[in-house]
């Protein structure tokens, strides 16, 4: 890409809602978007490996048809003897090898330092909640880290670390990629934290749902403080979405509908806008929930912090590089 210093695509977490990232990638490679390199948290580490091991439309494609295929089942499986244990002394819900088996067949690449772009999957030390950035290593073991939910997911031993979601310490990569040498991010979100009229249902939707409030904070506080750093470029996202972020029942929709706004946010001269982005984001035409079902606006509210699409913040102090050794 044109420019001095270089570009990094930076892919938050999110759930379900990392369709919308699917379309959004679409989107962009048609319009010859090419990063320099790759950084992503939870689910955006899983599009980002896929993006990085394939950086054109024929990779985005396959990575395309795995979402439109995939199922609540294939991610979270519940199973009866899992939930008894989970009420004793087990540490998760879910058996990750549902998720292990559709990383292993369907990524491009074996190893981190094989992906055709630099790769770097964030995850979160259990021990000290420092943000991690594996950039070397088995990629499904670094993408699994970097999705390990608490208590949804076991942690995953990543060298001498216990590893678990990126989310927790850094939902949006945006400080990953500063230190790595970025000085223009483009920014894929998911959606964001919206004001609810009930409480979310459920052990499991409360969880997830206090996590969005919290990784909604991240984005917005992120933004502001590493505007001075780097040109941060947001593409913008669907929201506000009333769909829960563990519901696969929508992602087609996500992923066409994500993908004409951001032609639309292309067209529109968004990659060209140098304002910050939560106020070019708050003019563009682009930022369009998606009329489908439970996807519909959720009351008609603006998200949490106010603003028309809730933004995140970056990664904890004391975000590390990691080099993966056997452990």
């Amino acid at each position: 890409m044109g420019g001095v210093g270089k570009t990094a695509l930076v892919l938050a977490g999110g759930g379900s809602y990392g369709a919308v990232q699917v379309g959004m990638l679409r989107a962009l490679c048609e319009n010859g978007v090419r990063p320099d390199f790759v950084t992503g948290s939870s689910v955006g580490a899983i599009n980002g490996a896929f993006y990085a091991g394939a950086p054109d439309l024929a990779g985005i494609a396959r990575l395309e048809a795995v979402w439109r295929t995939l199922r609540r089942r294939d991610v979270f499986p519940i199973r009866l003897a899992q939930l008894l244990r989970a009420l004793g002394s087990a540490d998760h819900l879910f058996d990750p090898r549902g998720l292990r088996r559709l990383l292993t067949a369907h990524l491009p690449f074996r190893l981190l330092e094989q992906s055709v772009l630099p790769m770097h999957a964030v995850a979160t030390d259990l021990l000290t909640g420092a943000a991690v950035c594996l950039s070397a290593g088995p990629v499904v073991e670094a993408v699994l880290a970097s999705c390990a939910i608490p208590g949804i997911y076991p942690p995953v031993r990543y060298g001498d670390r216990q590893l678990i979601d990126g989310a927790v310490a850094c939902n949006t990569p945006i400080r990953t990629a500063v230190g790595l040498g970025a000085t223009r991010l483009i920014v894929l979100p998911t959606a964001f934290a919206c004001p609810h009229a009930a409480p979310p249902r459920g052990v499991f939707g409360t969880a997830l749902h206090a996590m969005d409030l919290i990784v909604t904070q991240q984005l917005v506080q992120d933004t502001a403080l590493y505007a001075t750093h780097a040109e941060v470029i947001m593409v913008p996202p669907h929201c506000p979405l009333a769909a829960p972020r563990y519901d696969f029942s929508h992602v087609e929709e996500l992923i066409d509908e994500a993908a004409r706004s951001t032609r639309r946010w292309l067209e529109s001269g968004g990659l060209r806008d140098r304002e910050r982005p939560v106020m070019a984001q708050a003019r563009s035409g682009a930022n369009v929930a998606t009329p489908a079902r439970r996807l519909l606006p959720a009351r008609e509210m603006g998200c949490g912090a106010g603003l028309p699409s809730c933004p995140d913040r970056g990664c904890l102090a004391g975000d590390q590089r990691n080099s993966w050794t056997k452990p």
